[in-house]
Parts: C-alpha cells; structure tokens; sequence
C-alpha cells in the first residue's frame, strides 16, 4: 500500500480544478451548487474511488494537496474568531455567499471574479479576448473580470447559434443571411439594443471560429472512435466510471469527465490560427456535496467520479502534450462538520484541495493540517482542538487569497499585480503556498 498518499488521505477531505496551457493559465474550479468538497466521512473511506488520484500522487507526483484552505479576511485563530470585532468573511456556512466568496472575495451579489480578473491581466496574450475566461459549466462569477466576458461551451463543444457549416438554416442559404442580417443589426440607437446585438455577434463569430479548431470528440486523443454509426458520449468507455468498487464490471456516465473533455479539446486548439490563445481560465463544476443525508453512499459515487474525471484529464493533457502547461485545482464554498446529524453531515468551513499538473510540486501537502480532537461530552463543541469550531467545522489556516495568488504567480502575474486581485494577500505574510514549480 502506498504509505505515503494513505497517510495523506488519512488526513484530507477535499475537492475542485485549474488550467494553464504553454504560459497559458487555464484555471477552472469545480464548484458545486452545493459544497464541493470531501467531507469527514472521507475518513472512513480514504481512498474509495480515488486508486488514480494516489498514483497521481505517490508515483507521478502530479498532484499535490493543500489542507485546511478557506476565505479569510485576517489570519483568524479560535479565540479571535470567538471576537465580535475580529474580520471575518460574510455569511459564513451559507452556500449562495461562500460559493461568491471562494469566486470574487464577496458574497452573492458579487460581478467580478478573480479569474476573471486574471484573464484581464492576461487577455492581451490572446489573438482572440474571447476566448480568454471558458465556462464548461453555465455562468461563473468566477470568471467574469471588469473587461473580460466568459464564453460559455456547452458538452459538446461550441454553442451555435447562426448557420451551420454549409452556412444553412433549416437547410436554406437565405434563411441563414436573413437571420445574419437580424441579430447582428439594430433598428435605433437604443442602448439595450445595441447591446443585443453585440452580444449576438461574438456568440456567432466565436462559435464559427471554435468550430473550424476542435478536433471532435470522438478523436482518439479525447474519446472513444464508435465501431459504427454516430459518437455517443453516454457510451465512450474514457467518460465512463465504477460507481461501486465492489461492482468493476459496473459503469456509468460520468458527466464531469465529459466537460473536462471539451476544455481538452480547447485547449489543444488553442495555437489554430482561429484561436490564437496563450492564456486562458476554464470553469467546469460538479454538484452533489451537500449530504445531509445518504453521505456514506452519496460521498463515496462523488469521489469516484471525481478520481476518474481528473484521471481521465490528466491522460488527456499528457497524449496532447500540455500536462506541463496546464494546472487544475479544486475549489468549494466549504467543508462539512465533523459530528454527524444522523445520516449525513451540515455546512462547515475550511477545506482541504487537490492540485494537479506537470507543474505542481506533487507528492506532498502544503501548509498546516489542522490538528483534529473529538468533540465534548455534554455538547458539539470540539475544545481539545485549536483549529475545529462548533461541531467539527475546520477553521482554515490558508486563506483563498494564498492558494490563489500561488496559481496565479505561475499563470504570470507579477507579485506587484497579485494584491489588485487578491484584497486579502496583504494581510497574510506568506505569499506563495510553494506547490507550484
């Protein structure tokens, strides 16, 4: 047995994703519509599902781990978060806030994220602005900057939304010029108008550009050839998973595998002529964390879809040749408790974090675990730990801010630009967690 990821996995609960490709960052957390995250079960279960993720670690040394991660606005120890007056972030424990939160440093309300703000820095490295901040996954403040707008691709590749590749409409040239004429025109001077169509045009020019570059998904460097008729991505065995490891003959679509198949297929599009891009952040999300009840079965199908999937990524990036150029990590809102409600866990807050590439420091944890207790007596307070609050629930000892900046100094960012993305930075002395070579 691998010692070294079992005493590792004896001591992590955490999950999400980033990018970077040839200097060209693309960052893309997984972020759940309810926390993304191992949970305190995970140590029952420490490597159900995630045999891949071990060799990732133990052998390849392409992943690492970064315990106990979550928004800070100061260094916060237990005593000073028993403070009124001590800064904490806003709405704590609420899924909406601490999912804006962990993507833009305010809660739900929030239009600028800092991959957004990243890909604001860097844009100017792409022939293409466009296509700098990708989403997989619907919209993500997390990629929405003050001059960069997310592209939004679907499973399958491009949206489209004009004439299809013979430049027909319900198989009519002239139907497809009317509709060309339409959006992309205005009738006044109306704002709104106006807007609506620009928006129209970069969706149709994106999309024809987009189009022309990615090679389908069924080519061998991304999927499964059929033996005969149409690609099916529900039956290609590379977006397959074993749901039950006691079950190997078992499998099951795996729908985060597939999202992480077409930011593949961007990414190995990047140098066509049509593209033109050297930087570029990528969102894709898996859902499902928040197990207040069924966790023991629910949390052990996620793990396993969430091995297979950045397995699956990893193999992918190594047969194009951009494992080196491209750095996933995950991201949540929170972590769980540590006490159990009876059939599941509630809403936590620190969390522990993969990060994987050919450019990641991997095989080790990088800053402090949290030392655990065991709750108390007569109540759900944990008082033999310094770093576990009511019920278990983790106090981070790495801010967002941290974990952040480390990624972003490796997508190119000057330490002199980290504290304009980054408010919190300043307040911490550690600026680079070191995972990242």
């Amino acid at each position: 047995m691998s010692n070294r990821f079992e005493r590792s996995w004896e001591l992590v609960k955490a999950s999400a994703s980033v990018l970077r490709q040839d200097k060209e960052l693309l960052l893309f957390p997984l972020f759940s519509s309810a926390a993304l995250l191992l949970v305190a079960l995970c140590f029952l279960l420490p490597a159900v599902g995630l045999g891949a993720l071990r060799t990732l670690f133990d052998t390849d040394r392409r992943l690492a781990i970064v315990p106990n991660v979550g928004p800070l606005v100061l260094p916060t120890t237990k005593a000073q978060y028993a403070t009124a007056s001590h800064p904490r972030p806003a709405s704590l424990f609420s899924h909406n806030d601490q999912q804006n939160t962990w993507q833009s440093f305010q809660p739900e309300g929030a239009t600028v994220g800092w991959g957004g703000r990243l890909g604001d820095l860097m844009a100017a490295n792409n022939q293409r602005a466009i296509f700098t901040a990708v989403s997989a996954s619907g919209n993500a403040v997390w990629l929405a900057g003050q001059n960069v707008r997310q592209y939004q691709v679907g499973s399958g590749g491009a949206i489209r939304m004009g004439a299809d590749a013979n430049g027909r409409i319900y198989g009519s040239t002239a139907v497809a010029a009317s509709m060309d004429r339409i959006v992309r025109g205005t009738r006044g001077t109306h704002v709104f108008e106006g807007d609506v169509a620009a928006v129209s045009t970069r969706s149709i020019d994106a999309e024809t550009a987009l189009r022309s570059a990615l090679k389908p998904a069924s080519d061998p460097l991304f999927g499964t050839p059929p033996a005969s008729g149409a690609y099916n991505a529900n039956n290609d065995p590379k977006l397959r998973y074993t749901p039950d490891p006691l079950l190997p003959g078992t499998t099951a679509f795996n729908a985060l595998a597939q999202q992480l198949q077409v930011v593949a297929r961007m990414i190995e599009a990047a140098g066509n002529a049509n593209i033109g891009a050297r930087r570029q952040v990528f969102f894709v999300s898996l859902g499902g964390f928040d197990n207040h009840d069924l966790q023991n079965r629910n949390h052990a199908d996620l793990m396993a879809r969430l091995g297979h999937a950045m397995a699956y990524f990893d193999a992918t990036l190594g047969a194009i040749g951009a494992r080196n150029a491209v750095t996933t990590f995950t991201a949540s809102d929170f972590g769980r408790t540590f006490t159990s409600n009876g059939d599941g866990t509630d809403h936590g807050w620190g969390a522990h974090h993969f990060v994987m590439g050919g450019a990641v420091r991997g095989g080790d944890l990088y800053g402090a675990f949290p030392v655990l207790g065991v709750k108390n007596t007569n109540n759900n307070n944990f008082d033999a730990s310094p770093d576990q609050l009511g019920n278990g629930s983790l106090l981070p000892a790495t801010a967002v801010d941290q974990f952040g900046a480390t990624l972003a100094r490796w997508f190119g960012l000057a330490d002199g630009e980290l504290n304009g993305v980054f408010p919190n930075l300043a307040n911490f002395s550690q600026r680079s967690l070191g995972f990242m070579l």
